[in-house]
């Protein structure tokens, strides 16, 4: 397996990441509600940054074609992984 990555420097709340497939935003806490809050908004932050819509735009599109991804629930915090396929978004 090969893994490029690339720095930006650039203000962020929780890890974001690219493959070939997805846009990824993470959120880690407890409960898992929490978690899933954290990764959602960090998402809804970064379509509104590098891809354009506005707040309401990202929000209905996130509604549609999010996929989330639980890490595991056994530690005392909860990883969750929000994914968002590139097919659906347009870079500015």
């Amino acid at each position: 397996m090969e893994v490029t990555f690339r720095v930006l420097k650039r203000t962020i709340n929780w890890p974001r990441g690219e493959t070939a497939r997805d846009v990824i935003t993470v959120g880690n806490a407890r409960p898992l509600d929490q978690a899933l809050q954290h990764a959602t908004i960090e998402m809804l932050r970064w379509l509104g940054e590098d891809y354009g819509p506005d707040c309401r735009a990202a929000s209905h599109l996130m509604g549609q074609v999010v996929r989330y991804d639980v890490g595991n629930v056994f530690n005392p915090a909860f990883p969750v992984a929000c994914r968002i396929a590139r097919r659906w978004l347009t870079k500015q």
